[in-house]
């Protein structure tokens, strides 16, 4: 199945003047390599290896790391009377579609103007390109393929520490709960979309707010509430932390080094 990734936003909130500060949010580094390989590489985990990349800001970035990957440069080689010999692959047998979108496009525009690339396929998922999980996504196809929706999202528990205050009459406080503790669902980035959506999303349009709502107006919408791992990065904060953790071996996202 294909994969679209939306790699084409600034990331305002994850600038900084640290080295890199001005790098898209996909190709800053958790470990050694780039967010956007990270969520690639949990996509190839499970046989899906051919990407579409919706490049907007910073589109030079992304193509030049695909164009000058290395594989011995994070893979054990044999170098043998000058040649390498390589003991294992990451990228070797993926297909990786670069296309320009717009610097300032919407979501739903960016995948608008990549549909010709999709070629016949129903289905197709898709994703922010700036989230990790560990997510059963086998599971989440095969609910969505039985549910016949025209789109399904994983759905996850709001991250955070803000706590909910309900104001009785007079500015009386009458409970406070941990936002964790809500029955609120927020949406985790992890799509499986039917051709159908296009249908709903307008020039320069969204794909949540105009695509989705519309399908779950019609009762088309499925969400998959997922409570396990999931790791936005929407701040420098929350990069860093990821960081810190793949330098430790705190890496449940990887679930292709548990094989």
């Amino acid at each position: 199945m294909k994969v679209v990734l939306f790699c084409g936003g600034r990331g305002t909130r994850m600038r900084s003047d640290a080295p890199g500060g001005t790098l898209p949010k996909p190709m800053q580094l958790v470990g050694p390599r780039p967010l956007v390989w990270h969520v690639m590489r949990y996509y190839a985990h499970f046989g899906h290896k051919d990407f579409i990349l919706c490049l907007g800001y910073g589109a030079q970035h992304i193509k030049d790391f695909f164009l000058t990957y290395q594989e011995a440069g994070s893979n054990d080689f044999i170098l043998r009377n000058g040649q390498i010999e390589l003991l294992s692959a990451d990228i070797s047998d993926w297909s990786v579609s670069l296309i320009d979108t717009g610097l300032d496009s919407p979501i739903g525009e960016r995948l608008r103007r990549v549909r010709p690339y999709l070629g016949g396929d129903e289905m197709f998922l898709a994703n922010y390109a700036d989230v990790l999980t560990d997510a059963p996504l086998p599971d989440i196809i095969d609910r969505f393929e039985a549910s016949e929706a025209g789109a399904a999202l994983m759905a996850v528990p709001p991250p955070g520490t803000f706590h909910c205050i309900e104001i009785a009459e007079g500015g009386k406080v009458g409970q406070i709960t941990a936002v964790t503790e809500m029955p609120l669902w927020v949406n985790g980035g992890y799509f499986v979309l039917r051709q159908e959506v296009f249908d709903h999303i307008p020039e320069n349009g969204d794909l949540l707010v105009d695509g989705c709502m519309e399908l779950a107006k019609r009762g088309r919408l499925m969400a998959y509430p997922y409570r396990g791992y999931w790791r936005p990065t929407d701040t420098v904060n929350q990069r860093v932390e990821l960081d810190h953790a793949y330098s430790r071996g705190d890496r449940p996202w990887a679930l292709w080094e548990r094989v």
